[in-house]
């Protein structure tokens, strides 16, 4: 008969697919050798764990409770002393010496952490003041008198504040150009040959800049017989080309300067003048603006294109409503001085001393 093992020496065979599989048994370690081995290594600790820190001391400073003593207060304080609580402290020391109790403001001294907010709280309320008193007495500053003289960049002389032309007549500006908007731009004009004159510039200064139109202002007169509108009415194709061919002006420039004056003496016979016309526009009465800054002035108004509609109508060339709203700052029919330029209070004066040529009722 076959003797029977030890159950404890009987080992369970691993099993593939029903199969006992072989394994060598040198590297078998008993259950009790295994459980001896993890009891030593649970007491040890690992050799490549990383020591422990030990606790920093928080960088936050100690927290000041209400209702102790100034000097445990000036001990904690002593730690961080920010710039605006210098001030208090020093009273709190001379309160020390003369053993006398002095207010100090609990917003510095009590809510540590909120003075940084106390602080720019007074700032600000500082600032507003500040802001408030140059408000009051924002425009105060008396103003210079405008029939100062000028010198040579456009400043009034002998004034308490510096009034200056309007700011695109710079050093640089050419003389001519100067001249002009010195004693003619904003002027109101009523001659109808000078009228005529203004219309011609502004419709040639298109593309081009008033100082080289300026500068063949002569030349335009002796070409147009003076812009006297019955001589110009009359020209022939033949007196069109030899002004075309001895000033060296545009053919469709004097072509349009030539019905422009068959129009002006439509208008005469209808309203006696051209004058008339385009002044009954705003009421015989220039129209004042108040820019402070060229950039803010319009290049055409609803009034320059209520007028350039009329005249379009009317057949009248090269009238656009830009060249319109040019023709009406030209002629003042619009006050577009700057009002710290010294024209701008000039051309109002003028504009009072001329009689009104409105139609009188009867």
């Amino acid at each position: 008969m076959c003797s029977a093992k030890p159950k404890s020496q009987q080992l369970t065979m691993p099993k593939i697919n029903g199969r006992p599989v072989l394994q060598p048994t040198c590297n078998r370690v008993s259950s009790l050798e295994r459980r001896n081995s993890l009891k030593k290594s649970s007491t040890k600790s690992p050799a490549n764990s990383p020591p422990v820190s030990p606790k920093l001391p928080s960088p936050r400073p100690p927290a000041i409770k209400r209702g102790k003593d100034v000097n445990d207060t000036e001990k904690a304080l002593n730690t961080i002393t920010p710039l605006f609580m210098t001030k208090a402290i020093n009273e709190v020391k001379k309160s020390k010496k003369s053993s006398a109790v002095v207010p100090v403001e609990t917003s510095l001294l009590v809510e540590t952490p909120g003075s940084i907010a106390a602080a720019r709280r007074e700032q600000v309320a500082t600032m507003q003041e500040q802001r408030k008193m140059k408000i009051a007495h924002y425009g105060r500053t008396k103003s210079a008198k405008f029939d100062s003289p000028l010198d040579a960049a456009g400043v009034v002389v002998g004034s308490t504040r510096e009034q200056k032309r309007c700011s695109y007549i710079t050093p640089n500006s050419d003389p001519i150009y100067v001249a002009y908007h010195d004693e003619e731009w904003g002027v109101p004009v009523h001659d109808d040959k000078l009228l005529f004159e203004l219309l011609l510039l502004t419709g040639a200064q298109v593309g081009s800049d008033w100082t080289s139109v300026l500068k063949k202002r002569q030349t335009f007169r002796e070409a147009f017989s003076g812009f006297d509108a019955e001589v110009v009415a009359k020209y022939s194709e033949k007196k069109i080309k030899s002004i075309n061919t001895e000033y060296n002006i545009e053919l469709s420039l004097i072509r349009g300067v030539v019905d422009n004056a068959g129009r002006i003496l439509e208008i005469k016979k209808e309203m006696g003048s051209l004058e008339k016309y385009l002044w009954g526009f705003v009421n015989h009465k220039p129209i004042s603006t108040q820019y402070k800054l060229c950039q803010k002035i319009p290049v055409k108004t609803s009034k320059s294109e209520s007028i350039s509609k009329d005249m379009v109508r009317r057949g009248f060339r090269f009238v656009g409503p830009t060249v319109i709203h040019s023709l009406m700052e030209a002629a003042g029919l619009t006050n577009n001085h700057l009002v710290t330029c010294p024209r701008h209070l000039q051309c109002i004066a003028l504009a009072s001393k001329t009689p009104s040529l409105a139609p009188t009722a009867q």
